[in-house]
């Protein structure tokens, strides 16, 4: 069963001389999650910010920060996102041989585990690291850099994992990334996603349009 749709505004799109004012402002303006993209140059072709700008920024907003990290080798960096203040780690599966360590690793430190698809990568296999995850993210475009345009087939993988995730009775997050705006976020939901990340679409037109852009995905969805 699907969960209640939330809206995860990506900080990618927001503006990174003022981001602790960003921060507050998309918090204050009804969003559910604070999405953090962390890129590292090698897995993805961006570099974005550390563990030292997550900590930072911690003190800004009490909702959960959902560190979405487009790293490899991913583990040793796990801990210090852990303790900047991350409330859900995102790994991908692409990103070193072993996710189920990825997984074990987040969930010793108290942190709520995820795993991403890049648009290319099937779910073969997925079945058997539902127990240790919390959140499932699907990537609906090549990660890397915001304002990309959203991938439609990719629909079909969350359909998928869907019924995945109902067949097991708990409670996981469904997470799409990637061109999310209020003309798509319908079929996403549809599709089965409960959590969307918008970052152009969520960051549009500055602080005064947040509620307004949060609103209208919400509608939408």
């Amino acid at each position: 069963m699907q969960q209640t749709v939330r809206i995860a505004p990506s900080i990618l799109s927001a503006d990174f001389a003022n981001l602790g004012e960003e921060l507050r402002a998309i918090d204050a303006a009804g969003a559910d999650y604070i999405h953090i993209d962390v890129m590292d140059g090698h897995f993805v072709p961006n570099l974005t910010i550390g563990p030292g700008v997550v900590a930072a920024l911690r003190p800004h907003s009490e909702l959960p920060f959902d560190v979405h990290l487009m790293i490899s080798p991913v583990d040793d960096y796990i801990p210090a996102f852990a303790e900047a203040g991350a409330d859900i780690i995102t790994v991908h599966v692409e990103a070193g041989p072993h996710p189920h360590r990825s997984l074990q690793l987040i969930k010793s430190l108290g942190k709520r585990a995820g795993l991403s698809f890049n648009p290319g990568t099937p779910i073969g296999g997925v079945e058997h690291l539902l127990a240790d995850l919390d959140l499932v993210l699907v990537m609906s475009v090549n990660p890397g850099f915001g304002g990309q345009s959203f991938i439609e087939g990719q629909l079909a993988k969350v359909r998928q994992l869907r019924q995945m995730i109902d067949a097991t009775g708990r409670q996981i997050d469904l997470q799409i990334d990637g061109g999310i705006n209020p003309g798509n976020a319908a079929g996403a939901v549809a599709a089965g996603a409960d959590v969307l990340v918008a970052g152009t679409a969520g960051f549009a037109g500055g602080p005064e349009n947040y509620a307004a852009n949060i609103a209208a995905l919400r509608h939408a969805a």
